[in-house]
């Protein structure tokens, strides 16, 4: 068979007829199914059969059996002979008829047993509503767990007992809260109240395993009900719990009628959309992180003094914890640092506003800005003029190349020193202010005011 197909679905179907042609049972599982019976688009396709990983490499030549020990096996859905570097839309996912014995870490099973029938092997798998066969030939679908009801009626239901499921995987708590959020379902009541009893454990899932499954409920546009999910569960008591400490902490309420941080927090995180960049996401998360150590009952009133500093520190902590690459941490502390700088906008000289615009990523700045406005006092005036500000100004005046260089400097008699940095930098304000447009007009500027050499 080749699967040179582009179209996932196209070369999964593909895969199911071949092992059909050679005398396996082979049907789409899983997420697919389910996805299909919702009438949505899957991401990806996973195919069950009888068929053994050796026989699975002997029928597609161009396969990776990263995971032949538990009996899976990756098919390239473009075979251009790389390695796959994304499962999610590179590869059709092949597993045997399986059931899984012991699971020693909480998170893998200790060791496979292949089974023959499609029946058995769904008995192992995560949730009802996953749990799903299709036979992609004809469109019928194998339904041995009572998947399609669960659809129907909008629940999140283990299969089997829930604390056997939870047992065996942990990391499956969270899934239970972001396949809920993310399709709008409730939690079945038997399998809510075995994540409320195994919350503690999910220390036993790897950060990053925990991690992506953060990033997913706060960028599958449910964030909101995800997090509300997260707390009611006791999830978020043991995954973040620097969020669950906004609970109860009181604002002013002449700039922040919605009420409490965490209050505020949801109705951010309930504007981020469906695809948004998981650095974004975790600003807008994390952006009042440092409120509940900060705050304080002033005269005038409540106050949350250098909320935004302390807020930076713990956004590293958390999101170093979480194992985030040191490229998203910068970027979520900065937008943590920064998102208080926009009250100032209007007063801020043409360097400094100059100076802000050159922040990495700054439209996410904006993003975090906007919806920090409509989950308070609704005045969008700040961020209508920063926005002008930044789209109507040129790239090239917004960092421009230096007037001045040191080289300069020591060619025009300076010695080399501390107060080098405070020059250069005196020179460029004068630059984006506009007061000097050349090279010797920075120069008579800096012995003007630094003196001659």
């Amino acid at each position: 068979m080749s699967t040179t197909v582009a179209n996932p679905k196209t070369a999964a179907t593909e895969i199911v007829r071949t092992l059909r042609e050679r005398g396996h049972q082979a049907y789409l599982v899983g997420g697919c199914v389910r996805d299909l019976f919702l009438g949505r688009e899957p991401t990806d396709y996973d195919v069950a059969t009888d068929a053994r990983p050796d026989d699975v490499m002997r029928i597609f030549p161009k396969t990776w059996a990263v995971g032949a020990q538990f009996g899976v096996v990756l098919i390239p859905i473009e075979s251009d002979g790389a390695e796959p570097q994304s499962q999610g839309e590179r590869v059709v996912e092949v597993a045997t008829f399986r059931s899984d014995v012991g699971y020693s870490d909480g998170r893998h099973p200790d060791r496979v047993e292949y089974s023959q029938t499609a029946e058995e092997d769904v008995q192992r798998r995560d949730f009802t509503i996953n749990g799903l066969l299709m036979d992609p030939l004809t469109g019928d679908v194998l339904d041995y767990v009572g998947g399609r009801a669960d659809l129907e009626h909008k629940i999140v239901r283990t299969i089997g007992e829930p604390r056997v499921r939870f047992g065996e995987d942990k990391l499956r708590m969270l899934r239970a809260v972001r396949f809920a959020a993310r399709f709008g379902y409730q939690i079945d009541p038997a399998t809510f109240a075995a994540i409320r009893e195994l919350a503690p454990q999910i220390h036993q899932v790897s950060r990053e395993r925990i991690r992506d499954e953060i990033i997913k409920m706060l960028t599958e546009g449910r964030a909101r009900r995800a997090f509300e999910l997260l707390n009611e569960t006791g999830l978020l008591h043991q995954v973040l719990p620097e969020v669950e400490k906004m609970k109860g902490v009181e604002q002013p309420p002449q700039f922040h009628p919605e009420g409490d941080v965490w209050v505020h927090t949801l109705m951010l995180l309930e504007q981020l959309p469906a695809g948004c960049s998981p650095t974004l996401a975790l600003g807008v998360l994390l952006h009042d992180v440092g409120k509940p150590p900060t705050f304080r009952r002033a005269p005038d009133r409540i106050r949350f003094d250098e909320h935004d500093e302390i807020g930076t520190a713990m956004a590293h902590e958390i999101c170093s914890r979480l194992r985030f690459s040191n490229h998203d941490i910068q970027q979520v502390e900065s937008l943590v640092r920064n998102h208080m700088r926009f009250k100032d906008v209007e007063r801020m000289k043409a360097s400094t506003l100059k100076r802000f615009f050159r922040l990495p990523h700054f439209p996410e700045h904006l993003d975090l800005h906007r919806m920090d406005c409509l989950a308070s006092h609704r005045d969008l005036s700040l961020y209508e003029f920063a926005k002008q500000k930044y789209e109507s100004t040129p790239p090239h005046q917004i960092r421009p190349q230096p007037l001045l260089t040191g080289d300069d400097l020591i060619a025009s008699g300076y010695q080399p020193g501390p107060q080098f940095k405070e020059m250069l930098a005196f020179a460029e304000d004068a630059q984006l202010e506009g007061k000097v447009n050349t090279k010797e007009e920075a120069l008579v500027l800096v012995r003007d005011t630094y003196g001659n050499p």
